[in-house]
């Protein structure tokens, strides 16, 4: 990993438990699209966060899930915060993780969010438009409630404007006009899809969730050699 130096552009709450970062870095660096940052919290407190921007991106973004005050990641938003109020810069640490986007692969792509997620499959999204791959996508997003889907226009504007991308939003708790799913996230790929072999699976979210999808995907066909997630470097 090298070591880079960030000014902080913005520190902003999507909702009231989801904060978007822009980050400068002082000089570009490179990293594959599905990549990690830690943010240098002292010499050995280095925290992690799937960089949501594209590689070609000018600035970095991050989505921090914060909601609880004085938690882990709190901590680094607060931290933030304080550098964007004072000009001081924060050390970032690049690239991180193996769950990068295989873009030569011409396999049919699930991409699959749960809650801030979403930074890590945006990233490789993105960085698909940017190529101009219509390799055939299908991106779940879930979460709680649709309040937590806060970046959901986006989504809905990739899901109209590409024809090979089918963005299939999924909630627990829904309103009467909620216009998607609502289910359990996985449970709602288990009704969709018959098989999952022939498929690059890309997925982020809580240990829980990811951990409990491999043992889903295991009985749907998975190729484990096609299915990335930085969670499975620290589950068993």
């Amino acid at each position: 990993m090298n070591t880079i130096s960030c000014t902080i552009e913005k520190v902003a709450p999507f909702n009231n438990a989801v904060f978007q970062v822009i980050l400068k870095p002082s000089k570009p660096f490179e990293f594959k699209a599905g990549q990690y940052l830690c943010v240098v919290m002292g010499e050995k407190d280095k925290r992690p966060f799937s960089i949501a921007s594209a590689p070609d991106a000018e600035h970095i973004e991050l989505h921090i899930g914060a909601a609880v005050s004085e938690s882990y990641p709190m901590q680094v938003v607060e931290r933030l915060k304080e550098c964007l109020a004072t000009g001081n810069s924060i050390e970032i640490e690049v690239p991180g993780g193996d769950a990068h986007l295989r873009a030569e692969s011409q396999r049919p792509r699930l991409l699959i969010a749960g809650g801030t997620g979403f930074s890590y499959i945006k990233s490789i999204v993105e960085q698909k438009i940017a190529l101009g791959q219509k390799i055939e996508t299908t991106l779940y997003w879930g979460c709680r409630n649709q309040d937590a889907m806060y970046y959901e226009t986006i989504a809905r504007e990739w899901h109209d404007a590409h024809p090979w991308l089918n963005f299939i939003p999924v909630i627990e708790e829904a309103s009467a006009d909620w216009k998607g799913k609502e289910a359990n996230l996985l449970e709602q790929i288990k009704n969709d899809f018959d098989s999952l072999t022939g498929y690059d699976i890309y997925i982020a979210g809580r240990f829980d969730m990811v951990g409990a999808a491999r043992e889903l995907f295991r009985t749907m066909g998975v190729e484990e050699d096609h299915l990335y997630g930085d969670a499975f470097a620290f589950i068993k």
